[in-house]
């Protein structure tokens, strides 16, 4: 929309809005004098209520910007500063309304000749009403004021707790990301003699796994479907790793696939599995990661059948750590990560939370 009409639409929407009221008001005292058996006086209701309310129209953006200066002075001052404004412009708009109608519509039945005499017999009584009128205005654009800074302070506040998730999220992604990359180059160090064919192979894995993750570098969260796209890659490399002593098993739901998850949470958790559990297990392992709805939750398993949690507790590394508090900024006290002992062996690592499914 073009500035010169973008501008004007609040004085339209003004202009609209008492112009409304006027004639309502209008409309009620003519209908008011037919019930009660006079001939109606259309233009007089019409030029009274007109003049008064097309009046306040142009005083109420004075008298809210009173009220915004004004407003944090204090009860004593703010009362003792508006008591002679509201006096003085009851006074002026009191004057002026009846002088625009004496103008119009002249006395009409009343016994004055004069416009002094009219406004001697109107003054008090339109005085006071329009005392109460500037009171009534002011707190309204005063409460009107009130709520837009609260809901500006709530939108600037979420706004500055979202930039300040994403900046910690990015920070914990720093310290996430060279973890796996040293591990991962470490081993294709190793297999550099011994295997050349591999280490190569593990390097192309590397490298689909990276591209995948810049590409999704600043989503906080992603679709499951994503995110195991991520683990295929990480799980590429670690097969090149254990070679025919790591099995894999996905067991996902397919009311899960768009299901929203924290960018990379499943890679840090297959890791724990592989390096604390299957890693020095004698023979072949097995990791089954899976997914399931239940109800209004999400829950995500990563099971092994290692070596087990240490009679000192499960370990607690880079990875379990940053899932933990991204978890935490993420969704507060409704996300959970358990890691607890298998009835035959091995670790279950499991992560509730939110099922929230994303657009498609």
């Amino acid at each position: 929309m073009p500035a010169e009409p973008q501008r004007l639409k609040p004085w339209l929407v003004a202009f609209g809005f008492w112009t409304v009221l006027a004639l309502s008001y209008a409309l009620s005292s003519g209908l008011s004098g037919i019930s009660e058996g006079h001939e109606p006086a259309w233009l007089r209701g019409l030029t009274w209520n007109l003049a008064d309310f097309w009046l306040w129209m142009l005083l109420a953006p004075a008298i809210g910007w009173l009220g915004r200066r004004t407003a944090g002075l204090g009860w004593p001052r703010f009362l003792a500063l508006h008591g002679p404004a509201g006096i003085g412009v009851a006074l002026a708009q009191t004057l002026v309304q009846l002088t625009i109608y004496w103008t119009i519509c002249g006395p009409g039945r009343m016994p004055v000749d004069s416009l002094g005499g009219f406004i001697h017999m109107e003054f008090f009584y339109k005085f006071q009403q329009s005392l109460v009128s500037y009171w009534v205005i002011l707190t309204v654009l005063r409460g009107m004021e009130s709520r837009r800074h609260l809901r500006d302070e709530r939108l600037r506040s979420t706004q500055l707790e979202t930039q300040l998730a994403q900046a910690q999220l990015q920070a914990l992604r720093m310290q996430l990301q060279p973890h796996f990359l040293f591990n991962t180059l470490n081993a294709i160090s190793a297999l550099a003699l011994a295997d050349p064919l591999q280490a190569r192979l593990m390097i192309a894995r590397l490298g689909d796994f990276l591209r995948l993750t810049l590409e999704q570098r600043h989503a906080p969260q992603v679709p499951l479907a994503r995110e195991l796209e991520f683990l295929d890659c990480y799980l590429g490399i670690q097969q090149v790793r254990f070679q025919d002593r790591l099995h894999t098993r996905l067991d996902i739901a397919d009311d899960t696939l768009d299901a929203s998850v924290p960018n990379l949470i499943l890679q840090p958790l297959v890791e724990n599995a592989l390096r604390h559990g299957l890693q020095h297990k004698p023979g072949a392992g097995t990791l089954s990661i899976s997914s399931r709805r239940e109800g209004d939750r999400l829950r995500l398993r990563v099971d092994d059948d290692g070596l087990g949690l240490p009679p000192a507790g499960a370990p607690e590394g880079i990875g379990l750590s940053n899932t933990r508090a991204r978890l935490h900024m993420l969704f507060g006290g409704t996300a959970q990560l358990e890691l607890t002992a298998m009835p035959d062996g091995g670790t279950r690592a499991e992560v509730r939370l939110p099922f929230i499914e994303l657009p498609a």
